[in-house]
C-alpha cells in the first residue's frame, strides 16, 4: 500500500493560523472583539487571540463539495472565519455517500445539487460563521474579479488549467489572495499553497516560550550562559532571548541577545567581557522572531517542486507520486469527462456508496471492513472524527454482522451533527450522528466505564468478540489499561492523540509490534511541595497553588466533613468516645470546621478577608522572619537567589479590583459549601465595604516553621496523627458546639463543590484567577491573564480541528492495513506538527522475542495454555508445564498475586492444594527461566 503524500510550496504550514494570517498585525478594533470560549476555548490556546481575530475578519471561497471539499469546509467553519462561500456545480451521486458525510441517500435520489445538500449542515457547525453557496460556472471563461472580496481561495476537484489561472489571478492581487488547491486520488493527495511573495509569519513554531533559570554567565567574548540544573533550553542558533532579574551583570536585564547554541543546556550570547561580573539569579525567555516566506506560483512549482518527505525510508515516493499526478492532470485536460470513481454500471451490478472504496482497496477488503466488530474507547473530538470515517468506510454494517461499540461518559455535542436540544452522554450523541451518516451501521453506545472495576462486563469474552480496539483518550493511564486488555486477548489496538498542532498515531498489532506498555514516557514532572507552599518562581506554580487551595477548602474538606458525620451521626456519642480517649480519624479537622462554620453572608465575607490576610500578608511575613533577605547558605551564597524569590507582604485595599475579586469570589464559594443564601446586592462594593468595616484582623505573630525540602510531599491532613493538644482542642470545640446548640442536622452537612472551569457564573475561575494573580504579585512574578490561568488550572489540552482530522485519517489507513493482513513493513506510526510543518512516518517497534532456551522464545503476545481437571493441583500445573514445554518453573504468579515462590515460608504446602482455574489462560513469562 502506498502512503499518502503532502505536496507543499516552500515550507508552508497547513495550520489555519498561518493560512489566514494577513501580512500585518491586527488593529486595535479587532483586539476588542469578544471570543466565545464555550466554542473556541481549546482552539484559542493553539492559535492565540491575534490569529482568532484575524480569522474572524477573513472570507473564504471554497470550490468543490466532494469528500475533501466538505472536510475542508468543516474545519475552516469550526475554526471561526468570518464567512465561507461554498461553490459546486455537480449533483449528488451514489459514490458521494462514501466520502461526503453531509450527503444523504435522499439527496442522491432527488438529484439534488451537492452544494445545496451540504450548505445547511456546514452552517449549523458554527453560528458565528456566515455560510452561503454558489453553483455558477467556474471555468476558463469566468471573470475572476468576484474573488477580490475573499482573503483565501481554495479549489478542489478542479482541472489543472483552472487551478493555474485562478492562482495567477490571486498571486497578482495587492495584497495577494491566499490560494490553496487540493487533489485526492484514492490514498494519494496533493496540496499546493501560494500565500504571496511576502508572507510574514509572526509565530513560526507555535511553541509557548519558557522561562529558563540561569546557573551562570561568563564574563568573556563570547559570554557563555549555562542553564540551572542543566535544564535544556530548547533554543536554536540564530534565535534571540531576553534576560530578566540577572544579578551582577545587570546590563543584560531587558536586553535581547542572539544565541549560538553550545550544548543542550548552554549557549553563547556575544561579548560580555566589558559587563559587570555575574553574581546570581536571573532567567531568560526566547523571543519570537517573525519569519518571511516567499511563495511561487503553481506554474513554476509544477516544474521544480519542493516536496515534503514524510517517510524517509521512501525518499523517492513524493516525486514519483507527483509525476503520476501530473500524468492524471494531462489525462483530464484531454478528456471532457473528469476522472472519478467507476460508475455503478462499470463496476458493480448493484451500485452503492462503497463503489469508490472498492475501486481503491478492492472488493474483498471492502467486505471485510463491513464485517468488523470495533470498540471505540473515548469519543471526544478525535473519536467523532474516527466514527465519521468508520461510517463512510462502512465499518460495522448490521447486515454483515459487524458492529461499532462506543464508550464515553463525557457530555459532548458532536461537531458533525446538529446539536441536540437535550444534553446526552457523548457515546449516545456520537452513535446518533454516526447512524445519520450511514444508516446501515450497527452502532451501540456504552456508558459503563472501561476500567478494572468493570471487567465483569468488559471481560475476556467481550474482547474476544472484537476485531479491533480504537482509543481516543486524553490520559496515559487509561491507554495503558486498554492496551493491557488488548494484549491479554490478542487484539489490535489503534491509538492516537493531539496536542495543539501536533499529533501522533501508534499502531499495535498482535505478534508483530510492541504494545503501548512496552515503552514508558518520562513521568510528568511534579512541582515540589515546598515550591508550591513557599517558593514559587513561575506563574504555573501560583496557578497550581490556587487550584490546590480551591480543592482543599471547597472540595476535600466538605467531603471529609460529610463522610465523618455519616459515619458518626450523633455528636454526643462522638464526644463521649473522644473523652474516653478514643482516636477518631478526621475528628480534629471536623471539629475545627464545625467551630468556625459561618451561618450568614457577612461571616462568609469576614472569612474571605481573613484568608486574604493569611495567604498574601502573613505568609510573606513568616517567610521573611524565618529567612531574612540577607540570609546565606553554608557555602556563603544568598538564600534568596534564583529561582527563589523573596515575597512582599500585600496590604489589603478594597479599591484594588484584584483584592475585591478575591474577597467576593471566596465569600461566594464559602456561602456555597455552607448553603448560605446571598443576593446580587450583597456582592456590591458598597455592601462588602460595610461588612469589612466590622472585621477585626488579629495581630500577627510568627510561629510556624517553613519547609525547604524539595523532596517532601504534600501531607495527608486527614490521616496525620493527632497530638494530645489537638485532641483536647477537638473535644473543646465539640463541647462548645453542643453547649450552644450549634450541632443541628443542617450544620452537620456541607455541599462540596466540583471545579468547573467553563461556567463563568459560578465564581470558581474568579477565585483561582484572583488568588493566583495576588500570589504572583506577592512574589514579583508576572501574573497570567484569565485565559492562560484557565488552561493551566483546568488542565485543558489545546486542540484544533485540522490536527484532529489528520490523526483520524491516519488511523483509518492503518485500520485498513490491519484488516487486510498487511505485513510489518507496511504499518506506519506517525508524528506531525502542522505549525512547522513536519510529518514523520516510521515503522512501529517490532515485538521483542526473549530466548528461554534452545529454540524456545516468548513475546508479550504469547499465551501458553494448560488444560486441567477438577482435582488439578498447583503441583499438577507445574508438572504439565515441564512435560509440555520442557521448562522448569521457578515461580507461579497470577496477576499481582504470588501463588508459589519456593523461598517463601509455607508456599511448599500450596503444591498439594486444588486450584479452580476456570479455563483461565496462564501467561508463561520471565518467571519461568
Amino acid at each position: 500500500m502506498t502512503d499518502s503524500v503532502c505536496f507543499s510550496n516552500q515550507e508552508a504550514s497547513l495550520s489555519l493560523r498561518h493560512l489566514l494570517s494577513p501580512p500585518s498585525p491586527p488593529t486595535m478594533a479587532t483586539d476588542s472583539m469578544e471570543i466565545d470560549d464555550s466554542l473556541y476555548s481549546r482552539q484559542r490556546y493553539v492559535l492565540g487571540d491575534s490569529a482568532m481575530h484575524q480569522m474572524a475578519q477573513s472570507s473564504v471561497f471554497l470550490s468543490g463539495m466532494g469528500g475533501m471539499g466538505v472536510e475542508i469546509a468543516k474545519n475552516i467553519v469550526l475554526a471561526g472565519v468570518k464567512a465561507v462561500t461554498l461553490h459546486d456545480t455537480k449533483q449528488c451521486e451514489t459514490w458521494d455517500l462514501g466520502s461526503n458525510f453531509f450527503i444523504r441517500k435522499e439527496d442522491v435520489l432527488s438529484q439534488r445539487r451537492r452544494v445545496e445538500a451540504v450548505c445547511p449542515h456546514v452552517a449549523e457547525l458554527n453560528p458565528y460563521v456566515h455560510v452561503d453557496m454558489s453553483f455558477s460556472a467556474l471555468d476558463d471563461n469566468t471573470d475572476l474579479g468576484f474573488l477580490r472580496r475573499y482573503q483565501c481561495v481554495i479549489l478542489t476537484e478542479a482541472r489543472l488549467s483552472l487551478q493555474k489561472r485562478v492562482n495567477e489571478f490571486c498571486h497578482s492581487q495587492q495584497p495577494p489572495i491566499r490560494f490553496i488547491s487540493c487533489d485526492v486520488y484514492g490514498i494519494c493527495a496533493r496540496v499546493f499553497c501560494d500565500f504571496g511573495e511576502e508572507f510574514e509569519v509572526f509565530d513560526p513554531t507555535g511553541e509557548e516560550p519558557k522561562e529558563v533559570f540561569i546557573q551562570s554567565i561568563t564574563q568573556d567574548n563570547p559570554g557563555m550562559v549555562t542553564c540551572m540544573d542543566n535544564q535544556p533550553h530548547g533554543l536554536q542558533t540564530g534565535q534571540s532571548v531576553v534576560f530578566r532579574e540577572v544579578g551582577g551583570m545587570v546590563e543584560l536585564n531587558g536586553t535581547s541577545r542572539q544565541v549560538s547554541v553550545l550544548s543542550s543546556h548552554s549557549f553563547a550570547i556575544g561579548d560580555t567581557s566589558q559587563l559587570q561580573p555575574y553574581t546570581h539569579g536571573g532567567f531568560f525567555v526566547m523571543v519570537k522572531t517573525p519569519k518571511m516566506y516567499r511563495f511561487e506560483t503553481l506554474e513554476r512549482q509544477l516544474c521544480e517542486p519542493r516536496v515534503l518527505t514524510p517517510d524517509f525510508s521512501k525518499p523517492e515516493a513524493p516525486l514519483q507520486i507527483h509525476a503520476g499526478m501530473l500524468a492524471l492532470d494531462t489525462f483530464q485536460e484531454q478528456h471532457i469527462k473528469p476522472l472519478q470513481p467507476l460508475s455503478a454500471e462499470e463496476f458493480s451490478p448493484r451500485g452503492d456508496r462503497y463503489d469508490g472504496l472498492r475501486a481503491c482497496i478492492g472488493d474483498s477488503l471492502c467486505l471485510q471492513l463491513h464485517k468488523l466488530r470495533v470498540f471505540m474507547v473515548g469519543c471526544g473530538a478525535i473519536g467523532c472524527e474516527m466514527l465519521k470515517n468508520f461510517a463512510l468506510l462502512g465499518i460495522g454494517l448490521a447486515k454483515s454482522s459487524g458492529e461499532v461499540g462506543i464508550y464515553s461518559l463525557c457530555i459532548y455535542l458532536s461537531v458533525h451533527h446538529r446539536p441536540r436540544p437535550h444534553r446526552k452522554a457523548t457515546s449516545y450523541t456520537a452513535a446518533e450522528a454516526t447512524h445519520d451518516i450511514n444508516p446501515d451501521l450497527q452502532v451501540e453506545a456504552h456508558l459503563n466505564k472501561v476500567c478494572p472495576a468493570t471487567e465483569n462486563i468488559y471481560n475476556d469474552s467481550f474482547y474476544s468478540s472484537l476485531n479491533i480496539v480504537v482509543t481516543a483518550l486524553d490520559n496515559v493511564e487509561a491507554r495503558r489499561y486498554v492496551d493491557s486488555r488488548c494484549v491479554s486477548n490478542q487484539r489490535p489496538l489503534l491509538d492516537s492523540g493531539t496536542m495543539g498542532t501536533k499529533g501522533h498515531t501508534e499502531i499495535i498489532v498482535p505478534n508483530l509490534t510492541e504494545s503501548y506498555n512496552s515503552h514508558r514516557d518520562p513521568p510528568e514532572e511534579e512541582i515540589p511541595f515546598c515550591t508550591l507552599k513557599s517558593f514559587p518562581s513561575v506563574i504555573e506554580h501560583t496557578i497550581q497553588w490556587a487550584r490546590d487551595k480551591f480543592e482543599s477548602a471547597f472540595v476535600h474538606k466538605p467531603s471529609m466533613y460529610n463522610s465523618f458525620w455519616q459515619t458518626h451521626s450523633s455528636a454526643e456519642v462522638v464526644l463521649q468516645r473522644m473523652q474516653a480517649g478514643e482516636s477518631l480519624e478526621g475528628s480534629f479537622q471536623v471539629m475545627k470546621l464545625l467551630s468556625r462554620q459561618p451561618t450568614q453572608w457577612e461571616q462568609c465575607v469576614a472569612v474571605a478577608r481573613l484568608k486574604f490576610e493569611k495567604y498574601f500578608k502573613r505568609k510573606a511575613l513568616q517567610l521573611l522572619h524565618s529567612f531574612p533577605l540577607d540570609t546565606r547558605l553554608k557555602d556563603g551564597s544568598l538564600f534568596w537567589q534564583s529561582p527563589k524569590r523573596p515575597p512582599t507582604p500585600l496590604e489589603f485595599d478594597l479599591k484594588d479590583s484584584l483584592h475585591f475579586a478575591f474577597i467576593v469570589s471566596t465569600a461566594r464559594l464559602f456561602a456555597g459549601i455552607y448553603n448560605i443564601p446571598y443576593s446580587e446586592r450583597d456582592l456590591s462594593e458598597e455592601a462588602i465595604t460595610r461588612i469589612l468595616a466590622d472585621v477585626k484582623i488579629p495581630e500577627y505573630r510568627p510561629s510556624e516553621k517553613v519547609k525547604t525540602d524539595e523532596t517532601a510531599r504534600k501531607p495527608d491532613q486527614i490521616k496525620m496523627p493527632l497530638s494530645s493538644e489537638e485532641e483536647r482542642d477537638a473535644i473543646t470545640h465539640l463541647e462548645q458546639a453542643i453547649a450552644t446548640d450549634r450541632v443541628t442536622p443542617e450544620r452537620l452537612r456541607m455541599s462540596p463543590l466540583q471545579f468547573e472551569k467553563d461556567d463563568d457564573s459560578n465564581g470558581h475561575m474568579d477565585f483561582v484567577a484572583s488568588a493566583s494573580s495576588l500570589r504572583a504579585i506577592m512574589y514579583s512574578i508576572e501574573p497570567a491573564d484569565r485565559l492562560k490561568t484557565k488552561r493551566i488550572a483546568g488542565k485543558i489540552i489545546p486542540a484544533i480541528a485540522t490536527a484532529t482530522a489528520a490523526v483520524a485519517g491516519l488511523v483509518a489507513l492503518e485500520l485498513i492495513k490491519v484488516v487486510g493482513g498487511f505485513g510489518f513493513e507496511s504499518h506506519k506510526n506517525c508524528f506531525f506538527n502542522l505549525a512547522i510543518p513536519v510529518v514523520v512516518l516510521t515503522e512501529p517497534a517490532a515485538v521483542k522475542q526473549t530466548l528461554i532456551r534452545n529454540n524456545i522464545y516468548y513475546t508479550i503476545w504469547d499465551c501458553w495454555t494448560v488444560f486441567g481437571h477438577e482435582d488439578f493441583t498447583l503441583s499438577d500445573f507445574m508438572n504439565a508445564v515441564r512435560e509440555k514445554y520442557g521448562i522448569e518453573p521457578t515461580m507461579v504468579v497470577h496477576g499481582v498475586k504470588m501463588l508459589y515462590v519456593p523461598v517463601m515460608p509455607g508456599h511448599s504446602k500450596r503444591l498439594k492444594l486444588t486450584y479452580v482455574f476456570s479455563s483461565k489462560l496462564f501467561l508463561i513469562s520471565s518467571f519461568f527461566l
